[in-house]
């Protein structure tokens, strides 16, 4: 009887795997913020309204009285409205509001 030769398939010795490079951390310079848009939402009605009220000169008292509602409410429709507008104070909020058309000056 013949016999078969076996063959073994030797594995060529393995490259070894190129060593990571080390990655560099982006400086601070070469990053570019991200693109902002002017206004992400709109004023709702009643934020519409305490504007009127800034720019027409009540205090926050004052407009909680006039509208019924409490003063933390005023100073949380303010605080969202300076939010929207992208504004830190209320002159800002103001100027931003006649910029954009949202109050008419007469």
């Amino acid at each position: 009887m013949a016999r078969i030769a076996r063959t073994t398939k030797t594995n060529p010795t393995p490259k070894p795997k190129p060593k990571p490079k080390p990655k560099s951390k982006p400086s601070l310079a070469n990053l570019a913020p991200p693109p902002r848009k002017k206004r992400p939402e709109s004023l709702t009605s009643r934020e519409q309204e305490i504007l009127e009220l800034i720019w027409a000169g009540f205090k926050n008292k004052e407009i909680g009285e006039r509208l019924k509602i409490s003063v933390k409410t005023v100073e949380a429709h303010r605080a969202n409205m300076m939010k929207k507008m992208r504004v830190s104070n209320t002159a800002q909020l103001l100027k931003m509001a006649i910029q954009d058309g949202t109050i008419k000056i007469r």
